[in-house]
């Protein structure tokens, strides 16, 4: 299991003392609902937020309003009125004149401190720190402040008839994660715009991209977080962006200019354009789970304490491993979660989500967020990490962990099963496992094979971490062998095997992807594995310099047979449905295994499976050092994978019922 307090190092906020009772709120209709909004016209602007707590002892609400983004004092300060009775607690405000330039933060009075300070001669140590509010959507440097500014110019040309690329089953996906730093960064990328959202508009990249065959790119995540500051870009420091402070509105580090609130969106809009041009999806890492701290997030500045989970000796729950986790069970909680993802859908083109630690939400929050996607593109895939950091205040039974996985509809989640049983587990960086030519994970591997679904020749009782089947159809599970956590795969079996050649390397690097990727679940890599990328050996990476976390584009030239391999896997897949069914029901069907030895798992998927002009197609993985011999059906077959080799033309022709299995390699024939 991924611990994510291993990924971070966020200081834990100091808590406000006194807890605010959990009341019922008044939850405004989906037809007038605003958490907080900004309407910009020429002739007015109209600012709205949701902060639903106070007395009418004081102001509870005021606007300030900036003419720009490092002005001392606000110009103007508007004490917004308290809200009309059936408005759900929304303050409104609008402000006459054209306000486009300007910025504005809110402020609101603490009811608690109202009571503690009730004698006090000044209101204002009654009121919270100013923020943008939780749902702000263009920002200042560094997300201080909300900027007014019109959305309609952020639109690259073009932008209106921008369509998201057609994708028929999650299990077509090929989706590849990657870091916007680490992919440009270096100088051996020959990419302009280094680090940048912009990186992957330039021709370069997107040939990669194409030429590679992937068809859905994971960024990290890309939304203003909290650990790099916008005005020292100088310094070059790296994080990979788990520590949310604006969910709604695109990281200024990443554009070309974070001092102006348009370039960052309008720039993200060209990213997603320019891959959405080269028919390849974009799939957006969310972190609702936990904010950079309590104290100063955006949530505790307007309604303290009612978006954090408590324990029930009243302390703040720590399930993400990050100081906090929040309450996605609490009604406005969920409808922020749901609202993000719409918008990110309907501002950007957003096509998928990667739920951070998605253990930490409920699965009712979870299953209606997948409803409400629905009704704009059911195709829009959505997947998630199947654990927490930590134990959550919250009954396990409820949570979106990856043993309730069938309990959540049409969405993902990651398969540590098959992971650590290619690799070893998570626990122990210099433990083997099936690359390693250690035996006993061999039912974990088929397991893997058959996307985590109910199948009689998988012995549930041997499978390493899950005892029983955990998905109700295979494309619910994501297939991988290492992702942005933990040691990428060449250092990690740099780790376990100590003394391991490059030849070595290589031929356990392909084997590993060879299961992901003619696994019945959906195929994911992490970026620079196509150009066996090395991290040093960090097993967290999270903070480490571009020298760590860089991809090496030279290595493109040095082992020219990795990508080759890489490219000529991902098109197998693509040419041929017998390894993409989608359906548990056709992999039962169509899917048998083979009896094999020790370190060897072979399949056979039969009688053109998905409609697969290839008739009976067997797979054969061989994780030991020696050759094996497998026994298969009596036929004629035709060899396209074998020792490090694919092409799909043939590589030769076998007769019989025997076969042999290079060392450290896989096994591809059909008839």
């Amino acid at each position: 299991m991924n611990i994510k307090q291993l990924s971070l190092s966020i200081v834990a906020a100091t808590a406000l003392s006194t807890s605010v009772a959990q009341t019922k709120v008044a939850v405004p209709t989906t037809e007038t609902f605003h958490f907080d909004e900004v309407t910009y016209t020429p002739q007015q602007t109209t600012f709205k937020l949701f902060a639903p707590y106070g007395g009418r002892t004081f102001p509870k609400v005021q606007l300030y309003l900036y003419k720009d983004a490092t002005s001392p004092k606000p110009y103007k300060t508007i004490k917004m009125p308290y809200p009309k009775n059936g408005t759900g607690e929304v303050w409104k405000a609008t402000v006459k004149g054209n306000l486009k330039g300007c910025f504005y933060t809110f402020q609101v009075n603490d009811l608690r401190k109202s009571r503690e300070n009730r004698a006090e001669a000044t209101h204002q140590k009654n009121y919270l720190e100013e923020t943008p509010g939780v749902f702000a959507k263009a920002v200042s440097i560094n997300g201080k402040r909300g900027a007014i500014i019109d959305m309609n110019e952020t639109n690259p040309v073009g932008w209106k008839n921008d369509k998201r690329p057609t994708v028929k089953s999650p299990a077509d996906l090929v989706i590849y994660e990657m870091h916007h730093r680490d992919f440009s960064i270096d100088a051996s990328s020959g990419l302009r715009y280094k680090g940048k959202f912009l990186a992957l508009t330039e021709p370069k990249a997107i040939k990669h991209l194409k030429e590679l065959g992937v068809n859905a790119i994971h960024i990290l995540p890309s939304y203003d977080f909290g650990s790099i500051d916008e005005t020292r870009l100088q310094d070059n420091k790296y994080n990979w962006g788990y520590d949310p402070v604006n969910y709604n509105v695109p990281e200024g580090s990443y554009s070309t200019n974070p001092a102006d609130p348009t370039c960052r969106i309008k720039e993200f809009k060209q990213m997603v354009q320019a891959l959405h041009n080269a028919n390849i999806r974009v799939i957006l890492d969310v972190v609702y789970n936990h904010t950079y701290d309590i104290e100063h997030s955006n949530f505790q500045k307007t309604y303290p304490d009612y978006y954090y989970r408590k324990t029930n000796k009243d302390e703040y729950s720590n399930g993400s491993g990050c100081g906090n986790e929040t309450a996605s069970e609490q009604p406005m909680m969920r409808r922020f979660m749901i609202e993000s993802v719409k918008y990110w859908i309907n501002e950007y083109h957003i096509d998928g989500f990667r739920f951070d630690l998605m253990g930490v939400h409920d699965i009712e929050t979870m299953n209606i967020i997948r409803e409400e996607v629905n009704k704009i593109d059911p195709t829009i895939f959505i997947y998630g990490e199947g654990w927490s950091a930590g134990q959550c205040a919250y009954p396990q039974e409820k949570l979106a962990v990856k043993a309730n996985t069938k309990q959540l509809n049409g969405i993902a989640a990651f398969s540590d099963d098959m992971r650590d049983a290619l690799r070893g587990p998570f626990s122990d960086d210099t433990k083997g496992a099936f690359l390693a030519g250690i035996p006993g994970e061999e039912e974990s591997l088929k397991f893997g094979i058959v996307g985590a679904i109910a199948h009689s020749q998988v012995d549930m009782k041997k499978v390493n971490y899950s005892k029983e089947p955990w998905t109700n159809e295979p494309t619910q599970q994501i297939s991988y062998v290492s992702c942005h956590d933990d040691m990428c795969l060449v250092d990690r079996l740099k780790t376990e095997i100590p003394g391991i050649s490059t030849d070595e390397l290589i031929r356990l690097d392909l084997l590993a992807q060879t299961a992901v990727f003619t696994s019945q679940g959906v195929p994911f890599m992490l970026s620079g594995e196509e150009m066996l990328r090395d991290k040093k050996g960090v097993h967290n990476s999270f903070e480490s310099p571009d020298s760590v976390n860089h991809l090496d584009w030279d290595n493109l030239k040095r082992f020219p047979q990795v990508f080759q391999y890489y490219k000529s896997l991902i098109e197998l897949r693509k040419n041929h449905p017998a390894f993409r069914l989608g359906k548990a029901e056709l992999v039962r069907k169509h899917v048998d295994f083979l009896p094999t030895a020790s370190c060897l798992v072979g399949f056979q998927i039969k009688n053109h499976a998905g409609g697969d002009t290839w008739n009976n197609i067997i797979v054969i993985f061989n994780g030991n050092k020696e050759t094996e011999t497998v026994d298969i059906p009596e036929g004629n077959y035709t060899v396209v994978c074998c020792d490090g080799q694919i092409n799909e033309k043939g590589l030769g022709t076998i007769n019989g019922n025997k076969v042999n299995i290079d060392p450290q390699s896989a096994l591809i024939i059909h008839d």
